[in-house]
């Protein structure tokens, strides 16, 4: 067989050594032209980490056994050899600048993983890798940034070994880790009025798009996406579906969460009532209090750790005695709420205003009759909560108690409001319908925890103004604590009033439970994890939403902002993308088909969210903490991976 030479790039050699020459043949596998390099530099290191890189085809050759004909490799092919695992620069959700090492020739889904296994961070399908904002700072403020370096880290691929406090042990080995981490697992102080006013403020859902365009693809590789090495990348949430969150285990992903949550209120990323802002000031204020009191933010002896896995093993074992006793006395009889409520229909102009009607709540479904006496008739209507939207609208303090639902139709949208008399009713009627969206009935036993949650939510928006409370704190900034729209409606003793008066209600709560308590509240949030995306809908001749959340999809109109549409994903059939005319086509039961084409992101960014959601409902708890990744690529992918 004719021999013939291929040129290579050597990295180690410098960026303007000329590239090394070396004579093959077709036949020579990759292993014995890497050979062959190396022994032509004459330099002498471990290069074990090193593979070719192909940059016409923006691809590695990973294969050593295969022949340079079987990758189709010839005389003109521009090859490097460079090292497979190089520094980058990854920024958390609390501003945390790390330099550490990352494999640059796996898929960007395993760098993530390989990324969030020495921060100790659990469960790292739930982030992934983003792209920052272009162009936000100038040379001096880049040359002012703190970097943390990581990449001398050491650290085992096995499971993480903890101490008993919950540091990870190689973050134990010398005063600089050990402040390290706790920088990683201990909520940063409140940012300045100024670093809120610096950062990108959406005024609309258009806004709130487009940064959802900058995800990397989670199926191709960090060089295969122009991403070089000492490049800056943000890891960040990007499904909101978390599992088996246990302070005690997850000190870096619960803080990391929260400083996330944090920043989507600030920024108002995410909407919430003014009531709701002053109570996640408050909680932040706490927050911030008691981080300085506990350094250490999940302490434990070995002595109480088995004491609670004691209580825990006994809990589970009274709820599965106390869930058998619920099934036979639900068998025989089925759990139902009725009530006065007042009701509006807002797109029926028939109705004008509230009118009180007589309600019913069986299953999943809610009746409503002119009055109790002709309950035992037909009702007026029935409504089947399965699969709607559930959202509050509530004002503790001018007693405002509304429920609002939007029924999936076949002509659209159903809108109803229903407004409750007091808390107590509402806790349970808007109990009710959450899990009756989720088609869970009133006999499921998480119904009287969820009105807890929601009466405890209640209860810290509550005021106190009865009892004598410290109405100034010179030591904080209340404008740190609320979006920049307060900073404009209040004065400052007017916030600073506003946030003590709801730190009453949270100061009793340690540190674990405030934070906590602040991701459940941002959770309940109406337009809590859905991620925007502009499209054109086929046959339509304007652009509109796309809003993917953990188990639906929403079709909302740009200029309304109002929900057109709801498709649940256990009604869909099947997806997928026509890459040529970058068309995304859903297929749901009843023969209903849509299709639509992105204006804002690419198609593979929307086919990896749907996919990426279907992949995280296939865990449970029974399952090891072994990701499927075969799984997650074939949901996620699309298309055949891009090595050889």
């Amino acid at each position: 067989m004719a021999a013939w030479d291929l040129s290579v790039t050597v990295e180690e050699l410098g960026p303007e050594a000329p590239p090394v020459k070396v004579t093959v043949t077709s036949d020579l596998h990759m292993g014995g032209v890497i050979l062959r390099i190396v022994e032509k530099t004459q330099i002498k290191m471990d290069w074990s980490d090193h593979a070719l890189w192909w940059e016409q085809k923006q691809q590695w050759l990973l294969k050593p056994s295969w022949t340079l004909d079987k990758c189709g490799i010839h005389a003109d092919a521009r090859l490097t050899l460079i090292a497979q695992r190089k520094p980058l620069r990854i920024i958390l959700p609390n501003g945390l600048n790390l330099r550490l090492r990352a494999c640059f020739s796996t898929p960007v889904f395993q760098t993530t993983i390989a990324v969030c296994h020495p921060l100790n961070i659990r469960h790292p399908e739930e982030l992934s890798l983003l792209r920052p904002v272009e162009g936000t700072k100038n040379k001096k403020e880049c040359s002012e940034e703190e970097v943390h370096d990581l990449t001398k880290l050491q650290y085992t691929s096995g499971p993480v070994l903890t101490l008993a406090n919950g540091m990870p042990v190689h973050f134990a080995a010398s005063p600089d880790t050990e402040a390290m981490y706790k920088m990683l697992s201990v909520s940063s102080p409140a940012p300045a009025p100024e670093a809120i006013s610096k950062r990108c403020h959406p005024t609309g859902l258009v806004d709130k798009a487009q940064p959802q365009s900058r995800w990397l693809d989670s199926s191709r590789c960090l060089m295969q996406q122009g991403v070089q090495e000492n490049d800056k990348l943000l890891l960040c949430f990007k499904y909101y579906c978390f599992r088996n969150l246990v302070p005690k285990y997850d000190a870096v992903r619960l803080t990391q969460l929260y400083e996330q949550a944090r920043w989507a209120i600030l920024l108002e990323d995410i909407d919430c009532t003014e009531e709701e802002m002053m109570l996640f000031g408050a909680l932040q204020y706490h927050i911030d209090k008691v981080s300085q009191s506990e350094p250490q933010l999940r302490s434990s002896c070995t002595a109480m750790d088995d004491l609670d896995s004691a209580l825990q093993l006994l809990e589970v074992k009274m709820e599965t005695k106390s869930n058998t006793e619920d099934i036979m006395e639900t068998m025989t009889v089925a759990p139902e709420l009725h009530d006065y409520l007042k009701m509006l229909r807002p797109k029926r102009f028939t109705l004008k205003g509230y009118k009180q009607f007589w309600f019913t709540f069986k299953d999943t479904s809610i009746s409503y009759y002119k009055s109790k006496e002709e309950s035992l008739k037909e009702p007026i209507q029935q409504m089947n909560l399965k699969g709607c939207e559930v959202s509050p609208d509530v004002r503790v303090s001018s007693q405002n108690f509304c429920i609002k639902l939007l029924i999936p139709e076949p002509d659209g949208m159903n809108e109803v409001y229903l407004r409750c008399a007091n808390e107590l009713q509402y806790s349970n009627w808007m109990a009710a319908c959450r899990l009756a969206s989720k088609g869970k009935t009133l006999a499921d036993s998480s119904f009287s925890s969820e009105v807890q949650n929601i009466q405890s939510f209640l209860a810290m928006q509550r005021t106190s103004s009865g009892t004598n409370i410290t109405r100034t704190d010179e030591s904080i900034n209340p404008q740190s604590f609320v979006s920049t729209r307060y900073h404009k409606k209040y004065r400052d003793k007017q916030l600073m009033a506003r946030i003590l008066d709801a730190y009453q209600n949270v100061a009793h709560l340690s540190l674990t439970d405030a934070l906590d308590k602040f991701l459940q509240i941002w959770q309940a949030l109406p337009d809590f994890g859905v991620s925007y995306f502009v499209v054109r809908f086929k046959g339509c001749r304007k652009d509109e939403i796309l809003g993917i959340a953990n188990n639906r999809l929403l079709r909302i109109d740009l200029s309304t902002k109002e929900i057109v549409k709801t498709w649940r994903y256990n009604t869909m059939r099947q997806w997928n993308v026509n890459w040529d005319i970058q068309q995304v086509a859903i297929e749901f039961n009843g023969n209903v088909n849509i299709a639509f084409n992105c204006v804002t992101a690419t198609c593979k960014i929307v086919h990896e969210y749907i996919g990426g959601y279907i992949f995280m409902s296939t865990r449970s708890r029974e399952q090891s903490d072994t990701l499927n990744q075969e799984l997650f690529y074939k949901l996620t992918d699309g298309r055949h991976l891009a090595t050889i």
